[in-house]
């Protein structure tokens, strides 16, 4: 959430926060270390109580997306956390997927979901977390992902959840390789059978794991300017984007928290093509790594192929 949406949302609900201005959440917002990071997130997070409120956080993420020229997406959100402070999970779950259509309709971009299993929380939210997932496939949540203080919680131990979501068909596409380096890769890999991977970068620390997502095209969403509020990398000159590509591994560009790290869609994909990768290729990479149905892929298809690749070179 952007700030101002945060403060409308939070006068809303009657939910106290520690500034009272745009400029004030702003600077709170200032990200200082992934712990301070996950502190502002239960801040932010705590206003949202009703479905209202989560329908308006896709819509107006939509709109801005639609600001930089997306046409599909999947959003991520963390419900186990909303649902342990006393929200109910089919109001959390109901609120997105209504926020998704209006997007749609109002904004002409395609929003999918892909719920968090959150780091650190008992086996059985991440197994309610995947559930409910489930019971929202026909209103486009297509997998299920985790999230959450990487270094701290490795993934072998959400494998049940994970193997759950695979026999309920939905995708996996879990948070690895950001925080932590090539083992927390290849436990995605390995055991929670990643279909595509959030970040994945830290991969490049092991060639053979590089080879080995490459053989297995598994995309990974990269986010250089994240990686380098997170410190993952020391400055976007030291990125390994371009050594990834170069090793065939497949790419596409995506933000991690935009209004947190101070960036935007346009941003990041300026990011990547200053690392010489080509938007045209991104968006492939992109495309390749959706999880949305056939119909949706032809049109998004359709789409990349009109378009005037030309006028970004």
């Amino acid at each position: 959430m952007r700030p101002r949406t945060l403060l409308e949302i939070a006068r809303r609900n009657d939910y106290p926060l520690p500034a009272g201005t745009e400029e004030g959440l702003a600077a709170l917002y200032d990200f200082r270390d992934f712990t301070h990071f996950i502190e502002v997130w239960v801040l932010t997070t705590n206003a949202l109580r009703t479905a209202e409120d989560f329908r308006q956080v896709v819509v107006e993420y939509a709109a801005e997306a639609a600001e930089h020229g997306a046409v599909y997406l999947e959003g991520i959100f963390s419900p186990a956390e909303r649902a342990h402070r006393g929200v109910d999970w089919d109001e959390i779950f109901s609120g997105y997927c209504d926020g998704a259509q209006e997007a749609r309709e109002a904004h002409g971009v395609e929003v999918r979901l892909t719920p968090d299993i959150i780091r650190g929380f008992p086996l059985e939210d991440a197994e309610e977390t995947v559930r409910c997932a489930a019971r929202y496939r026909d209103r486009g949540v297509l997998g299920v992902g985790l999230g959450g203080l990487e270094a701290d919680y490795p993934p072998e131990p959400y494998e049940p959840a994970f193997d759950l979501a695979r026999e309920l068909g939905l995708a996996s596409v879990p948070h690895a390789g950001e925080v932590a380096g090539p083992p927390s890769v290849r436990g995605a890999l390995e055991t929670l059978h990643a279909d595509r991977i959030r970040h994945g970068v830290r991969a490049v620390e092991d060639s053979g794991l590089v080879q080995e997502i490459a053989d297995r095209r598994v995309v990974l969403d990269v986010c250089p300017i994240s990686n380098l509020r997170t410190g993952a990398v020391r400055s976007l000159e030291e990125h390994p984007l371009p050594q990834l590509v170069s090793a065939g591994a497949v790419c596409s560009i995506s933000t991690d928290d935009p209004a947190m790290f101070g960036t935007d869609l346009s941003q990041d994909y300026e990011a990547a093509a200053s690392l010489g990768l080509d938007p045209e290729a991104a968006f492939a990479a992109g495309l390749e790594g959706a999880l949305c149905d056939d119909a949706t892929r032809s049109k998004l298809r359709e789409t990349g192929q009109s378009f005037d690749w030309d006028t970004l070179r």
